[in-house]
């Protein structure tokens, strides 16, 4: 399939990109690098051994959206592309509302003026902020609790509605909790542009000096060591994850959610051990109050992905501390100045 992958040279996005190859696809990357970088999908073509097709433009442009989609004779779409910082969603709503929900309202008009009517979309768990359950299934009710996931939310309302008044679209709504890890080559990984707002880059960003300690937000939960508990899926699954929803999406019209995640929770503080582990670093850590809206645990019930896309995580806990080590000790300046290696 001829794939028009927007944010394709994203985190998630280029080790994505990299798996439709591997599968036998064709991924064409649509980017503004907001907050990505031409460096990985450089290095995603040098691990493909291949060329990739690289269109730099921005979906707020709805013009040059529809250009893309009329020239392109693509198969379907995976959306990736958007804004996704909880913390400065909650301080920028309009800047989070104009690019996520409009960006995605110009690609869907694209879409359909194209007759390109298969998408995978790159949704959150953050759409269940509101259900109250430590293990979510796709059917409990939705509902969010920051701007963010609002975006997410509303995009999802709207693919329902979309799907609904005309049966040749297909969308897989896809659900991720947390994504973590890096190619096993060490070259791609996370590269979050000023504070990591994640655990693992956080965690990774102390063990090469670039920050001197991880603040853990809440020591008192009702959990084994009193720290958060959560879903950490390694990002090459995730990946997997949406080449398999791609090549089901001919099963399944209509918009349907899949949750992407392992099944199973480990705290902060177990990240923290098994990144030390896989570093041979101390991790310095304090802990201070919790954060407004967090709660205890949050898991996944991935069951469904598992029967209906013959999908499901692969990669546990150590794989991910390994890998994460892997790319920032190689990387520690991430994809700029990244010649070096931290323990050199």
């Amino acid at each position: 399939m001829r794939v028009l992958t927007t944010g394709g040279a994203g985190y998630i996005g280029s080790h994505t990109v990299l798996a439709l190859i591997e599968a036998g696809h064709e991924p064409v990357i649509f980017d503004n690098f907001d907050n990505s970088s031409p460096e990985a999908v450089r290095r995603v073509a040098e691990l493909a051994g291949r060329d990739i097709e690289l269109i730099e433009g921005d979906l707020l442009d709805a013009d040059a959206v529809d250009r893309v989609l009329s020239v392109g004779n693509f198969d379907a779409v995976i959306h990736f592309a958007g804004l996704k910082a909880v913390g400065e969603s909650t301080a920028q709503p309009l800047r989070y509302y104009r690019t996520n929900v409009v960006g995605t309202l110009n690609l869907l008009d694209a879409m359909q003026a194209n007759g390109v009517c298969q998408l995978v979309f790159s949704s959150s768990a953050t759409v269940y902020g509101t259900s109250g359950a430590s293990r979510c299934a796709e059917d409990l009710p939705l509902g969010t609790t920051n701007p963010y996931g609002t975006t997410k939310l509303q995009i999802e309302q709207i693919l329902d509605d979309l799907a609904a008044s005309d049966p040749s679209w297909h969308v897989a709504k896809l659900r991720y909790f947390n994504p973590v890890g890096a190619h096993a080559s060490g070259r791609i990984g996370e590269d979050p542009r000023d504070i990591p707002n994640n655990l693992m880059p956080y965690v990774s960003q102390v063990a090469v000096g670039r920050r001197d300690h991880l603040s853990v937000y809440g020591g008192d939960y009702p959990t084994p060591d009193g720290t958060g508990v959560r879903d950490f899926i390694h990002v090459v699954d995730l990946a997997a994850g949406h080449v398999a929803a791609l090549e089901a999406l001919p099963e399944f019209p209509g918009a349907r959610a899949w949750n992407l995640g392992t099944g199973e929770g480990n705290s902060v503080l177990e990240v923290v051990r098994a990144f030390e582990r896989a570093s041979g670093k101390s991790i310095p850590f304090e802990i201070v109050d919790r954060r407004p809206g967090d709660v205890a645990e949050l898991v996944a019930d991935p069951s469904r992905a598992r029967v209906e896309l013959h999908w499901k995580a692969e990669r546990g806990l150590e794989d991910v501390a390994r890998d994460s080590w892997n790319w920032q000790r190689n990387n520690p300046f991430g994809y700029e100045n990244s010649d070096g290696d931290a323990d050199a």
